[in-house]
């Protein structure tokens, strides 16, 4: 999709001047200015460049002096569980399979309500350390729950950042040789007609849209052969991407090959479920012919190192997906394995653990791993003509980091500051060209509110599980 063309100045309805600051733009050329502009015109970013912007600009609202700041390209999200807010901090010495066993019997109990404060609780936190785009992976649709998907997008909408959500779907439960007890799973019949009417209801391809849909059952061990199937089918008729887990853990390939016989990744081959228009979550274990096939096809990968490193699940091999050709993004995965539930932990942790590997030293630098977060979410989502870089024409999603104070002040770089110091405060974020978090707090929803919401929802929830 190519970028809308900037507003021609008498159309101009009115401009956001930041001037002084530190720009990585994230483009093809990595182009930096150690000390730069960049002017916003409406929802779309109109030039940037070295030294101040240019004189005679009219509409001009805001003029910002950002010494000591840098300003990149909105972080961007590509997997997360926004549902698991409220059940943080449990089950804290389990690896996945386990962990999802333990937790599935309280997940399977939530209704709208409780999603509405996860979701405030999740994106907010997000949105305050730099996520202007994330991606939710929502699959627990208990009955009697209430409309899920419309709660998720409302309490998104308070917040005001743009969101793919990926409406998930599990069919294959404990009596079909799953993990989900019985009582947490769709038919079939009803994942697919769920999916399709979230589809139709919210999916919006238009530029700069703020809410996208994916067809996204869940994994190979809650999910049948046919949901998966007739999943792609349904994403590619209606021109949606899809998303899935993939090869997580040991056990899930065992599973698989015992299942299935075969591995994680020629099994969603065999469903359809390889290509350009297809990212997934984790894809831990890999090997060098799974790694080729997803370079063949394009399909994206989510990488979430903390989850990972929380469930032990292992270290994915991004130096040798990234070598490949892979489109490779970062994800926060969802904060009951997460518990600090924000990206920036993701650009530092992807870099310090890949250098645990083969690869060491060598693995990933600073300005890959703020790629990662930035472009190559935007490749895995399908929406480098939008977002991701900072370019004239591409949407106004960006973030002004705060790196003269105490905790960064002494790194003279300013992208080595922002990936391998502690969280930066964010002085500015804008969505779509307007402000959704000013001196590090949210602009369009009352934090403490969120906390006392989020607290009440996670009390609430635990003496229904309780209750059986």
């Amino acid at each position: 999709m190519a970028p809308a063309p900037a507003s021609p100045d008498s159309a101009v309805k009115q401009r956001i001047v930041i001037e002084n600051c530190a720009i990585a733009t994230v483009d093809a050329d990595d182009t930096e200015y150690a000390s730069g502009h960049l002017v916003v015109a409406d929802n779309v970013i109109e030039s940037l460049g070295a030294g101040k912007a240019p004189e005679g600009l009219a509409n001009v609202v805001r003029r910002i002096d950002a010494t000591g700041h840098l300003v990149t390209p909105g972080l961007i999200n590509t997997h997360h569980h926004f549902y698991q807010w409220i059940t943080r901090g449990l089950a804290t010495d389990h690896n996945l399979f386990n962990w999802l066993v333990a937790l599935y019997p309280t997940w399977a109990r939530i209704d709208a309500e409780m999603l509405t404060a996860a979701t405030h609780g999740s994106l907010g936190m997000m949105v305050k350390g730099g996520v202007t785009t994330a991606s939710d992976h929502h699959y627990v649709f208990p009955q009697g729950s209430g409309d899920l998907v419309g709660a998720e997008l409302a309490a998104v909408a308070d917040i005001g950042a743009r969101i793919t959500l990926a409406r998930g779907s599990m069919d294959r439960s404990e009596k079909d040789g799953g993990l989900p007890p019985d009582f947490a799973v769709e038919t079939t019949e009803g994942a697919l007609i769920g999916t399709e009417e979230a589809i139709e209801a919210h999916h919006d391809a238009s530029f700069g849209s703020m809410v996208h849909i994916a067809a996204a059952p869940c994994s190979p061990f809650s999910i049948s052969t046919e949901l998966l199937r007739e999943g792609a089918a349904l994403a590619r008729r209606k021109g949606v991407r899809m998303h899935t887990h993939g090869s997580e853990t040991v056990e899930e390939e065992k599973f698989c090959h015992e299942l299935f016989g075969m591995g994680p990744t020629d099994y969603f081959e065999s469903t359809g479920w390889l290509g350009e228009d297809v990212w997934m979550a984790h894809c831990v274990h890999m090997n060098d012919s799974d790694i080729a096939a997803f370079a063949r096809t394009k399909t994206g990968v989510a990488h979430c190192p903390s989850s990972n490193a929380r469930l032990a699940a292992g270290i994915a091999r991004v130096p040798d997906m990234l070598a490949a050709g892979v489109p490779v993004g970062l994800g926060v995965d969802g904060t009951a394995s997460n518990e600090s539930g924000e990206l920036h932990t993701e650009l530092r942790n992807a870099l310090l653990i890949n250098r645990l590997g083969a690869h060491r030293e060598a693995a990933l630098n600073a300005r890959k791993a703020l790629r990662l977060g930035t472009y190559g979410g935007a490749q895995v989502l399908g929406r480098t003509g939008e977002i991701g870089s900072l370019e004239p024409g591409k949407l106004a999603d960006l973030v002004l980091w705060k790196l003269d104070g105490l905790g960064h002040s002494s790194i003279a770089d300013p992208v080595t500051a922002l990936v391998f110091g502690p969280a930066a405060p964010v002085t500015l974020s804008l969505v779509d060209g307007k402000p959704v978090v000013e001196d590090n707090h949210l602009t369009n929803i009352d934090e403490d509110a969120i906390a006392r919401s989020t607290r009440a929802e996670a009390q609430r929830l635990a003496r229904i599980a309780a209750e059986g």
